[in-house]
């Protein structure tokens, strides 16, 4: 165990982190993070619960320079990290880690814009709150795993909160108190932690906002410790604080391991689907062996799935009741890829906008019905902190068997997409907005954002209007 307390530990970290001295590879992955960001809140802030937190931002008031994303708009830094935090982390396509069970960047880069922003925070000040604030919440997610998980918290909505403080501390605090300010912000932001898993079963849309609302509260713990008010310095690890409230058991050693030295960051995955990251393996293989074999899921007598443990019960449901449900099901995405069948092109993307038909179409939940989802013991051997695997096999009509074992998926640190890849992505998304003259420069101000004395310039880039 560290001399060190956890959370003085995290807060200590933070203080310390300046983006010029970052490594290489850590600088590139916050570009990558950052268009990717701006990508998925791109196609969120079009769904109709965006509106609902536009419009409830609008009720509540708030005056600042905090700017809405995609539009002219600006309010407080709390209220804009909760809807550009709802934009980005509400339909599930948003960049995640596998081990802790969260999805940073829709939480850390929503309060580290909307706080940087607001201050005139430089593009380093703004880069190195976004790297800690990743780094904490995926550190704090280690150690509370996978306990946290079966007790039935999502660590997205639980663990958020530490990101998003952790951002907009280290943005708000300087001086000779900063860790402990930093540390003190840790401990109020852990008193509004929430996030349950009942959603899994009874459908509803509360898991759209869950990622927003821990942005949303990271943000307000910072402007309390900046108004005064103070948390427990050792809210995460004290004998009544976070872990032993929210695990049966809990690993800060591992979640410390490497602080400083080994960035947990870098094994941030990006999804090509809008769907749970522990089924990506499961739809590339159901892609790849109906495309390279030529099948229509009428020539298939029996479909089963190879899976790790962990994922059997709450994303193996057959019959989701809604579109979230869908989008954390194994075999409802595996049936809609078998329902395109060899029609099904490669670099395919499952969107959310994909599960409404889905939804209204019976075959697709006749097949997803028929999947058999099993434990595997090669399934359980690949998967990591990093990556979930699965082993597909079809039994067609004609007695034959073809598998496809997917290790890891596109897109996860071990078969990560090229920077060319992202950029593609972000300016085929940018281009439904805005003109080429302007994409070229948002992408411009992305990729030098390191350079800019302050935010501004994205800003104003990103609330423009063709």
């Amino acid at each position: 165990m560290s001399a060190i307390p956890a959370t003085r530990h995290f807060a200590e970290f933070t203080a310390g982190v300046n983006h010029a001295t970052l490594p290489a590879a850590v600088r590139e992955a916050l570009t990558v993070f950052l268009l990717d960001y701006l990508r998925v809140a791109s196609l969120g802030q079009r769904m109709p619960w965006s509106a609902w937190a536009v419009n409830l931002g609008r009720e509540l008031g708030g005056n600042g320079h905090s700017t809405i994303l995609f539009s002219e708009d600006r309010t407080d830094p709390e209220r804009a990290t909760f809807i550009n935090g709802t934009y980005a982390g509400s339909i599930d396509a948003d960049d995640v880690h596998v081990g802790s069970m969260l999805h940073p960047g829709c939480i850390v880069i929503s309060a580290a814009l909307a706080v940087g922003e607001a201050r005139g925070s430089s593009g380093e000040r703004i880069l190195a709150a976004i790297a800690a604030g990743y780094e904490n919440m995926i550190r704090i997610g280690l150690a509370m795993q996978p306990s946290h998980f079966r007790r039935g918290f999502q660590s997205t909505a639980t663990c958020g909160g530490f990101g998003a403080a952790t951002a907009a501390a280290s943005l708000m605090f300087n001086g000779a108190d900063r860790a402990q300010r930093i540390a003190e912000t840790i401990g109020l932001v852990a008193s509004f932690s929430g996030g349950l898993t009942q959603f899994y079963h009874s459908g509803s849309t509360v898991k759209r906002i869950h990622a927003a609302h821990a942005a949303g509260e990271g943000v307000h713990a910072a402007l309390l410790a900046q108004a005064g008010f103070s948390g427990p310095a050792d809210i995460l690890e004290g004998k009544d604080g976070f872990a032993r409230a929210y695990a049966d058991g809990h690993d800060f050693d591992k979640g410390l391991a490497g602080l400083g030295s080994q960035w947990r960051l870098l094994e941030t995955a990006i999804k090509p689907h809008a769907i749970s990251a522990r089924v990506l393996s499961a739809v590339e293989a159901t892609g790849d062996l109906l495309r390279e074999h030529g099948l229509e899921a009428a020539d298939i007598a029996a479909i089963r799935v190879g899976i790790p443990k962990i994922i059997q019960g709450r994303l193996t449901v057959a019959e989701p009741k809604d579109v979230q449900a869908g989008q954390m099901s194994l075999p409802y995405c595996m049936a809609m890829v078998l329902k395109q069948g060899r029609m099904v092109p490669a670099g395919f993307t499952i969107n959310i906008d994909d599960f409404e038909g889905a939804l209204a179409d019976p075959s697709v939940m006749a097949i997803s019905k028929a999947i058999a989802c099993e434990p595997d013991a090669d399934a359980e051997r690949v998967s990591t902190e990093q990556s979930v695997g699965a082993k597909v096999s079809f039994t067609l009509k004609s007695g034959r068997t073809v598998e496809k074992f997917i290790e890891a998926p596109k897109g996860s640190a071990s078969r990560p997409f090229t920077l060319d890849d992202h950029i593609a992505r972000f300016r085929a998304e940018m281009a439904k907005r805005f003109a080429p003259a302007q994409v070229d420069a948002l992408l411009d101000e992305v990729r030098n954002l390191h350079k800019a004395a302050n935010a501004d310039r994205l800003m104003q880039l990103l609330a423009s209007r063709t």
